[in-house]
């Protein structure tokens, strides 16, 4: 089936997309906690090792990738929506921007390496693009996709990634998945052989120390110019790898949610990335604020820190689906939507 350019009604929730962020955001935790708590490097053969190498293959630079991608797709339905009810989609947007901006800002004081104020400023860059052809934008964001994991700087791909979401978003992916499923299917056997061949270079090029790779990367003076440029090597491999694997699982996931048994074990999932900023800054919340009341920072290793991300994930998933049964969104959502709109919404179901 080839792509064609889809125009779809937009009245209806999405939960797919609700769902595949919420999955996203559940990867985005276990690799910011490691930064925030400032987890101590493992030693090999420990469990700790062990589970830094997981993360290593399957969860950094990986689900970073799909709230970017996503993000890009809601671009897309914000704008639509807006141009439906016959509002000024772009001042709607740039008001949406300038809100989140603000939030990023804040955020980024307890959270150094928070993703907000950065997707706020690649906004205002993606704005231009909602006028270009769903087929130009998929082959700008894939070739800048490429250019930007050769150089291996991760927080390059948001703008790549932002205009693949829109391009899918254009073409009407996620508001009629049944039309594109063997695209879907295509994707997901492609990306899985990238995959595979990625994980095997990036395993030949992951460095020995611990504390010179993934999340923890730790270069320092000392280090010799073929370090470094070894060191380069993996990152781009740890990059690139993780872009196709980001694809992969978001293709499989998609799939997985055609099946309706599925979809109701999957349904906290929904919930949660409904309410995606609220989850997302609550994260920081609850790791900080337990780091000063049990004395986390620095004292804990991988396998801590994974257990504590398991607590929030229970905690967050059931407060999203007790708060989602009595309102309509969640709580930052709302003062998000109040910023954009500059007026009171009813927020109560």
């Amino acid at each position: 089936m080839g792509l064609k350019e889809n125009a779809p009604t937009m009245n209806q929730r999405i939960d797919t997309l609700d769902t595949v962020r919420g999955f996203a955001l559940m990867g985005i935790l276990l690799v910011n906690i490691v930064a925030l708590l400032y987890a101590q490097t493992p030693e090999i053969g420990s469990v700790d090792h062990w589970l830094f190498q997981f993360f290593n293959f399957f969860v950094e630079s990986r689900f970073f990738e799909i709230f970017s991608f996503l993000f890009g797709v809601g671009f897309y339905i914000f704008i639509s929506r807006a141009k439906e009810k016959g509002a000024n989609s772009t001042v709607l947007f740039i008001r949406r921007l300038i809100a989140l901006l603000a939030l990023g800002f804040v955020h980024k004081m307890f959270h150094p390496g928070e993703a907000l104020f950065i997707y706020a400023i690649f906004g205002f860059i993606l704005l231009p693009f909602y006028r270009l052809k769903a087929r130009t934008n998929l082959i700008i964001g894939l070739l800048l996709s490429i250019a930007v994991c050769a150089t291996g700087f991760k927080p390059l791909l948001v703008l790549p990634l932002f205009i693949l979401g829109l391009a899918v978003g254009q073409y009407g992916v996620f508001q009629d998945i049944p039309r594109f499923l063997p695209v879907i299917k295509k994707v997901q056997g492609v990306t899985l052989v990238l995959s595979l061949l990625g994980l095997y270079v990036q395993y030949q090029l992951t460095p020995a120390d611990p504390s010179m790779a993934g999340a923890n990367l730790v270069v320092d003076e000392t280090i010799s110019e073929e370090t470094l440029q070894q060191l380069m090597n993996y990152t781009i491999s740890l990059t690139s790898t993780g872009l196709v694997m980001a694809a992969f699982y978001t293709a499989t996931l998609i799939r997985v949610l055609q099946n309706k048994t599925a979809q109701t074990i999957l349904s906290p999932l929904t919930s949660y990335g409904r309410m995606a900023l609220t989850n997302y800054v609550g994260q920081t919340v609850l790791i900080v604020g337990g780091s000063y009341l049990f004395d986390w920072f620095g004292n804990l290793g991988y396998l801590q820190t994974t257990l504590i991300c398991l607590g929030i994930y229970v905690v967050q998933m059931v407060f999203s689906a007790l708060w989602l049964a009595v309102f309509r969104m969640g709580p930052l959502e709302w003062v998000w939507r109040l910023f954009t709109y500059m007026k009171i919404t009813p927020i109560q179901k």
